[in-house]
Formats: structure tokens, sequence, C-alpha cells
């Protein structure tokens, strides 16, 4: 072992050590003199010239733009802050704060066309130039939308006062009936800005239907703007549908109003507790005058008054027979339809041989929501030597209080004839205008105005009015209870308590859609409904006078879903199911019980008349009925829940069910 040499771990000797490091500056040096030599020979070529340029043009190119997209990024969302202002504005009812704050935005939003159009120069580029073109065309979008807005805001703005709005308006003088005819007998002179608004929105939707969301990523944070965009275009064009649609109704509405000659209309009031298909029993009715905007009620009365009235009756239809067994048709039955254009048509027949009958100019219908709603804004009413108010009143398992005396009144039997039987829901409609009309609109009239425009919508006020152009613009803000043409699925439940006292009061349903689809792409549907009375039944015993609310509903149930649907099963009808064509829809017709204190279900199995493709999405209207309260609509794909919600209006969805 001596002899073989041992190997040295130690370090290396100072000297050696110098060594190896002056061996390292030196090759780096020499490295680093190479490289220097290369790169200025490489440089000092034509060819290294221009690399070099490019070069530098490119570190420029990125500062330059980093810089100026974030001044159009600042920008941006500045006018984006500066809109939501404006937005809030609107949202309190501020006219005067919202004029002010929209023209802040358009300057805003001049900075941030300024700061893009800096960067002119990215349409020329490949890819680039889709998200400049992009987001030029929604900047001009917005100034269109914004001039929209202005001429609508300065339109309304002399309108404040009477519209309970936030602003000195032009009509403060006088006693508010005079404001509101000095208001009608002007309208005419701002109804033409309508063309002009409808102008501007249109010029809007045309900048963003050239907006391309395709350009866009479907995954990560490109989803998010992708989705974003589509939805603006569906805005967009709903919007000018809904303008364009509506402007007859704006541009007639002081005539409509009886500015220059006065119209009279049928009000028709809709229980309903006592549901009916456009929303209520027909209990009673009131011929109102518009004359300049001021309401005049010229008479009020029981529905049964005027059916009495009426001889030679057709026979009623086969429902009216089976469920109620009576056999002549009356206006108090003559809403069947579900569809508020045809029934009333219905009913004007009926009613023209009235020998009372009044020429009107259309028919309202009203039901005790709206009735409900307009009471908690106004507070208790007098009337009849009643008070009325809209609190909780126990006797009918916490309805409100108005609610209860109106069926105590209508409804209990008495020991004598009451010729008035019904009036008193006239007297009281009339009590509730007549404190609208004599109170400051500061109070009430904004609040009055949102609340039934929210009645309108959840179909708790209907319109059939006779002049054409009048009944296309209500129609196109769905205020006229119309079954409507839709490309896609489509669901419209109906029902009707024949017999069933005023059971509506205490049962509620909920509604569960599923869908199932083939690998053929064939869809079958399972609509089904689930009903609950958790209140105790009523004493209905006639003889002893008693008021018989809470009784056994007896639900005439009609399903209307796309033209050409097969039923495949169902379940919980009473009576076998029916199927047949009617308003452009397949019909699935049955009949079910409801006891207090219990439960029901029905289930209606069928299949759609079209078949969906793959990662297509499915279209679907759902169309509330009017008279009911919002209903908890649930929406499945297989074991996969899709949507949740209250339908508390008709609602539109896009629905991934494969």
């Amino acid at each position: 072992m001596d002899s073989i040499d041992k190997i040295n771990f130690d370090t290396p000797t100072q000297k050696e050590d110098s060594t190896v490091l002056n061996n390292s500056e030196s090759f780096n040096t020499n490295t680093s003199m190479t490289l220097k030599n290369k790169l200025k020979k490489f440089f000092s070529t034509r060819r290294g010239r221009r690399s070099l340029i490019v070069t530098v043009v490119i570190i420029a190119f990125l500062i330059l733009v980093t810089v100026q997209g974030l001044a159009v990024y600042a920008a941006a969302k500045a006018t984006y802050a500066q809109a939501k202002l404006a937005i809030d504005a609107v949202k309190k009812q501020n006219i005067s704060l919202a004029s002010s704050e929209l023209s802040k935005t358009k300057e805003k939003l001049l900075v941030t066309q300024k700061a893009l159009h800096s960067m002119v120069y990215l349409k020329f580029i490949p890819i680039a130039s889709w998200y400049y073109n992009d987001a030029d065309h929604l900047v001009n979008a917005g100034f269109h939308g914004l001039d929209g807005a202005t001429i609508l805001i300065k339109s309304v703005e002399p309108y404040a006062d009477l519209l309970g709005l936030k602003g000195q308006g032009s009509f403060v003088g006088g006693t508010a009936q005079q404001r509101v005819e000095t208001a009608v007998k002007t309208m005419g002179k701002i109804t033409p800005n309508i063309d002009k608004i409808a102008d501007k929105l249109s010029l809007a939707q045309k900048e963003i239907d050239q907006v391309k969301p395709g350009h866009y990523p479907a995954i990560g944070p490109g989803a998010k703007v992708r989705n974003g965009l589509e939805n603006l275009k569906t805005m967009a064009d709903q919007g000018v549908s809904v303008i364009n649609s509506s402007k007859p109704l704006i541009k007639i509405l002081p005539e409509l109003l009886g500015e220059p000659k006065e119209k009279k209309y049928l009000i028709l009031f809709q229980n309903d507790k006592e549901l009916r298909p456009t929303g209520g029993f027909l209990t009673a009715y009131s011929i109102f005058r518009l004359d300049s905007g001021v309401v005049h009620v010229d008479n009020s009365s029981d529905i049964y008054n005027l059916d009495d009235t009426i001889s030679g009756k057709q026979a009623a239809p086969e429902v009216i027979q089976k469920y109620l067994e009576v056999r002549s048709l009356n206006l108090r039955d003559s809403n069947l339809s579900p569809d508020f254009k045809v029934s009333m048509e219905e009913f004007t027949k009926l009613y023209n041989r009235a020998p009372g009958k009044v020429e009107v100019d259309g028919i309202i219908a009203v039901d005790t929501q709206a009735l409900v709603a307009a009471m908690n804004i106004l507070g208790d009413i007098q009337a009849a030597g009643k008070t009325f108010t809209t609190k909780e009143d126990p006797r009918c398992g916490g309805c409100p209080q108005v609610i209860y005396e109106l069926e105590d009144y209508s409804s209990r039997p008495v020991g004598y004839v009451r010729t008035e039987r019904k009036d008193l829901i006239g007297v009281l409609m009339y009590e509730i205008m007549n404190k609208a009309f004599s109170s400051s609109p500061k109070i009430y009239w904004g609040p009055l105005f949102q609340a039934m425009l929210a009645q309108m919508s959840e179909k708790h006020i209907l319109f059939n009015m006779y002049d054409a152009q009048a009944q296309k613009g209500l129609e196109a803000f769905s205020a006229a209870g119309r079954i409507i043409p839709f490309e896609g699925d489509y669901l419209h439940i109906n029902q009707a308590n024949l017999g069933g006292a005023k059971s509506n009061m205490f049962v509620s349903w909920e509604v569960t859609e599923d869908y199932q689809v083939g690998s053929d792409g064939v869809i079958t549907k399972t609509v089904t409904l689930d009903y609950k009375n958790p209140y105790p039944p009523s004493d209905c015993n006639l003889e002893r006078g008693n008021l018989c609310l809470n009784a056994v509903l007896r639900d005439w149930v009609r399903v209307y879903v796309p033209k050409g649907s097969k039923l495949v099963d169902s379940v919980g009808s009473e009576v076998t199911m029916k199927t047949y064509e009617e308003l452009g829809k397949t019909v699935f017709e049955g009949f079910l019980t409801v006891r207090p204190k219990g439960t029901a279900k029905l289930k209606i199995i069928y299949k759609l008349p079209f078949k969906l493709a793959e990662g297509s999405t499915l279209p679907l209207l759902i169309q509330k009925q009017p008279g009911t309260l919002a209903e908890l609509h649930t929406i499945n794909s297989g074991s996969k829940k899709l949507e949740q919600f209250s339908l508390s209006s008709d609602k539109t969805l896009n629905l991934k069910v494969r």
C-alpha cells in the first residue's frame, strides 16, 4: 500500500489557487473580447445594422404599445366608473343628477376614444386589428347609447314632478289633476323624440353587431369577455326591438289618455283567489272615462248583474258544463282562453248583447295583487263605511285584510237580496285613484308609477286596446297577456279553479322541468307540478252563513308546449289526459284536486318535436299565467341542476342540456 500514492483531498495551495484564478480571469477576458469583437464585426455589416434597427424598433414598439395600452385601460376604467354614477342616478330616479352624470360620462368616453385612436396603427397589424376594431365599435356604440339616454332624460325632465322623480318639473302649479291635464295636453310635443331615441339605439346596435365575440377564447379570462359581448349583442337587439315595437303606443299615448278626445275603458276585476285562465274569476266591472288624463268613474257594478240582462245565451263549453254544471255561457266564465285577447273577444261577443252595454275603446283587467300593490303605497283606504288595509288577516291565513273583506262582502250568504253585491270593488278602486290624484305627486306618483309597471310585467294588469297600434305597443311590453310564437322549447302552465271556492288563496305549487337527451339528439322532457295546501278547511256550510274560502281546489290544468310534441306518459290527473293543438301549441289537458292540509302531484312526460345537435344550446321560453304569484321553477338535465328561480314574469333562457 505504501507504494501506491495517496489521493490528496486537500485544497490547492495558494500558488495553485492563484494560478487557477488567473487562468479563469484570462479565459473570461478572452471570451469577453472575442464576443465583443464578434458583435462589433457583425454590427459593422449591413445585415447586422438592420438587425440592430429592427431590435430597437421592436423594443420601442412594445414600450409604446404598453404605455398607450395602459393609458387606454386607465381611461376606460375611469369611463366605466363614471357610467356607474350615471346609472345609479337613474336608479335613484334623480333626473337632474342623471343628466349631469351622463354629460360627464360622455366627456370620459371622449378621453377613452382619444387614447384608443392613438393606437390606430394596430388596425394594420394582423390579429391585433381584431381587438382594436372591437374596442372602436364599442366606444362608438357607447356614444350613440349616451345620446339616446340624454334625449330620453331631456324628454321626461319636464314631467319629473308628475312622475314623482327627483328634479324640478315644468308642471308645478295648480291641483294634482290640473297638473296631469296640462302634462297630457303637452305630451304630444315630446313624443316625436321616440324616433330620435330609436335612431340612436339602432346606430348603437349596428356598431355592436360588428363586434366579434368569436375573437375571444371560450376558456380562461377570454370566456368572460366573450360571454359579456354575446349578452351585450342580445340586449342591444332586444332593446331596439322593444323600442321600435312600442313606438306606436308611445306616439298615441296622449290620445289613449283622452287628449284631445276623451276615451272610455271597461275595467274588469279578476279575483285571482279563484284562479281562471286569464288571471281570475271575472267578478266586477267599471266604466272609466279619461279626459286629458283625468279619470272619471261612470259606472261600477257586479258582473252577475250584467250577466242577468243578457238573454238567449249560447251553450257553455264542455269544461264549464262538466265541472261547474252550468249549461249556458256567462260573461263571468268567458275568459277560458289563456290568451287574454282571445278571451276578451269571446267576452265582447256576449257584452255587446247586454242592453246596458257602453261603447268603449278597450278593456283593462286588474287583479287583487295590483289592488294590494297600490294600497301598499297609498296606505289605508276608506270606502263604503269601511277601512281597508293591507295588514295580514289571520282569518285567511295571513292574507291582506282588504282581500278578506272583499271576499266576505261579495261571497258570504245573507238573508236578503244584496243588489250591490260586488259594487264595493268599483267603489274601492275609485277611492284609490281619488287618493292618488288628490295627493302631492312627490309623495305617491313615482312609487305608484313604478309599482304599476311591475304589476304589468307580472301580468296582474292586462290590456286589450281596440286601437291596433296601441295594442301592438302593449304587446311589445308583454302587457297584453298573449301566447306568443317561439323558436325552441316552450312552456306555459295554465290552471283554472272550477268550483273550488277561493282555495287559490291557500294553495301553492312548484314546477320542475327535467331534460333527457339521447345520443341521437331526441329530447324527452318531464314537467312535474307539486301542490300543497297546509291550511285547515273552512266551514263551508252555507246554511250557517259561513264564509267558504278554503275548500277542495278543483283544478283544470292545461300545459302548452311546442307544437308537435308527443305525450309519452302522465301521472296525477284524475281524468285521462287529452292532447290537442291550440294557439300554435300542443296542449296536454288534465284535471286534479288538492284538499286542505293536503298535497298533490301532476307529472307529464313528452318528447319535443325537434332534435338537439351536439354542442348546441336549447332556447326555452316560459310564459307565466296571469294572476299567479311567483312560483319556484327548477330545471334539471339528468342529475345536473341547470337553473332555479321564481317565475314572476315571462322568462327566456338558453340551456346547456347536452
